[in-house]
């Protein structure tokens, strides 16, 4: 029997851009320090971040 996993099952919560307020500060840290790369598999990092969203507006359905 194959168990198929939901959003709901997965996480508690999920906030949208509108559920969030990011407000400008001042940081120590430096541009050069941040690290946004991403792991997407075990044998698999992207050092850039171009992995898409999974909305049907910035990605067709054949994801």
């Amino acid at each position: 029997m194959e168990r198929k996993l939901t959003s709901q099952g997965l996480f508690e919560e999920a906030l949208t851009f509108d559920d969030v307020l990011l407000i400008p500060s001042y940081s120590k840290v430096l541009p050069r320090d941040v690290n946004i790369s991403t792991q997407l598999t075990t044998d698999l990092r992207l050092n850039v971040p171009i992995v898409s969203a999974a909305m049907d507006t910035v990605t067709e359905h054949a994801l």
